[in-house]
């Protein structure tokens, strides 16, 4: 099924410029905004985004537009690649034009001030519009070289997940469905904090015992969390739980994984960040993470472990020897003790 209109994709990062390939490939016409011209030029003329996805070519069907306003009247299906930090400001000018949208975060990060998600964030900029998520181990670099892959799209809309699924499940794609957008989109987002971790242990040539338990102990961690905030835990067991949190925490490619292994070298924080030169949300994540955690008095200490060494002066030796003095507790949570 290809759409009748163009699909818009709001971004010109490496994720968007992704899936709009993908969308392209797939018959789709795709309309993908960004703010640069450069960008936007090189795009058209070179068929490449050699920013963010250098040597990936672009398919004819990507048509490249600065012009937010236009894209958003041509199109009705709306995919949302916007930096966290970025989002509200580009969104609210044209707030008038997404009355009736489907909107598609495809963000994975928590605004600092409010601790929205940014499928909440959109549901206030546009309380007329249609709101959906997709999340999972998708790596763009890898979406783009055609990798097997899946995602899952949540949304409560079913006719929106369905037109998601059409638009981008192809022979390289699959487009898992769920209801439970808000766990589907925390997991997303939680899971950059605990990449930043791995990196750190990979450079520090930690082992692969190491790296079992960080995983585990993230996953029950983020899970506990989010299941105080309302989300399904069982959702965590999938493609955006355990799956990005698999792949976001054992790949050199993943954003957050590189800035974790340049402080593991011994660079700073903003050498680290500058040295990615792209946005790694899990920095940005980790801050407000860490206050709403304490606020709602739920058991993080890996959050805890790696605020302390970022933003308050402590060793990672000096984190590791808390971390395995602490009390041991209980394997899983959420599983029932009777019944079985």
């Amino acid at each position: 099924m290809t759409e009748q209109q163009p699909i818009a994709v709001l971004g010109g990062g490496s994720f968007g410029t992704a899936i709009a390939n993908l969308m392209a490939e797939n018959g789709q016409r795709v309309r993908q905004w960004m703010r640069d011209p450069e960008q936007a030029e090189a795009i058209r003329t070179q068929r490449e985004n050699p920013r963010y996805l250098r040597g990936v070519k672009i398919h004819p069907g990507v048509e490249p537009d600065t012009d937010l306003s236009a894209v958003l009247q041509a199109c009705e299906l709306v995919f949302v690649a916007i930096p966290s930090g970025a989002l509200r400001k580009v969104l609210e000018p044209v707030a008038g034009l997404l009355a009736g949208k489907l909107l598609v975060s495809t963000t994975k990060g928590i605004e600092a001030q409010s601790f929205k998600l940014m499928s909440q964030i959109l549901e206030e900029i546009a309380p007329a519009a249609r709101i959906g998520v997709i999340s999972g181990p998708n790596l763009a670099k890898e979406v783009a070289d055609h990798a097997l892959t899946a995602t899952v799209v949540a949304s409560e809309d079913a006719e929106l997940c369905t037109r998601v699924q059409h638009a981008l499940h192809g022979r390289t794609f699959r487009v898992y469905a769920s209801q439970d957008r808000f766990g589907v989109e925390l997991g997303g987002a939680l899971k950059n904090v605990y990449a930043i971790i791995a990196g750190m242990a990979a450079a520090l040539g930690m082992g692969e015992n190491t790296k079992s338990m960080l995983i585990t102990r993230a996953l029950a961690e983020m899970t506990r969390f989010a299941v105080k905030l309302g989300a399904n835990p069982m959702t965590f067991l999938g493609l955006a739980g355990v799956g990005d949190l698999i792949v976001t925490c054992s790949s050199p490619k993943s954003r957050n994984y590189q800035v974790g292994f340049a402080l593991g070298e011994g660079l700073s924080l903003e050498d680290a960040v500058a040295r990615l030169g792209e946005v790694a949300e899990g920095v940005n994540t980790l801050k407000v993470l860490k206050t709403r955690s304490e606020e709602l008095q739920v058991y993080m200490p890996l959050v805890a472990g790696l605020h302390a060494i970022l933003f308050e002066g402590r060793t990672l030796a000096q984190v590791i020897e808390v971390l395995m003095r602490g009390e041991p507790k209980t394997d899983v949570d959420f599983i029932p003790t009777t019944g079985f």
